[in-house]
């Protein structure tokens, strides 16, 4: 399985849902909450290529967007076969 990354911070209800959906899954994700400091979160935002909301996700490297994108390719039957690649 691909390594999966997943910014968060401790409050936000979509980082919940989105780790929760890996969890199910079955996933090991490495998670770094970017709440407290601003030098991760403009990381974050540098590989997210701009993006500055939470959560933001990385399959294998690559960014998948954040938790609306992630349960749409999950819905599209596209997350399963992105992991496992």
């Amino acid at each position: 399985m691909k390594r999966v990354e997943i910014y968060t911070t401790r409050t936000c209800p979509y980082c919940l849902a989105a780790k929760e959906l890996l969890t199910t899954k079955g996933v090991a994700f490495e998670e770094t909450d970017v709440g407290a400091d601003p030098a991760l979160r403009a990381a974050m935002r540098d590989r997210a290529n701009g993006r500055h909301t939470v959560p933001q996700i990385f399959i294998g490297g690559v960014h998948v967007g954040g938790c609306d994108d992630i349960h749409a390719l999950d819905a599209a039957g596209k997350l399963d076969p992105m992991l496992a690649e």
